[in-house]
């Protein structure tokens, strides 16, 4: 099983980190007291939020996670000299 795959989370992955934060959100929010609470539920939305952005990356076509960009830097070097 890999964790990056075509430049991108795999879906496994994704949903996973997206559900672990709800529920860190969610557990803090019932379990946790005043700042406690807080910095639980701040932790949760930050690691569901990492969750997110990696699904909207996958439906727009991004790979942030792609090493392409050094391909792309060493063709432009080879070309310019």
């Amino acid at each position: 099983m890999k964790i990056i795959k075509n430049g991108n989370f795999a879906p496994w992955f994704r949903a996973s980190i997206w559900v672990v934060g709800i529920g860190i959100s969610l557990c803090s929010y019932f379990f946790l007291i005043e700042h406690l609470m807080f910095w639980g539920m701040i932790g949760g939305i930050v690691v569901a939020s990492i969750g997110a952005y990696a699904e909207g990356a996958n439906t727009l076509r991004l790979k942030p996670f792609d090493q392409t960009y050094k391909k792309a830097r060493d063709s432009y070097d080879k070309h310019n000299k």
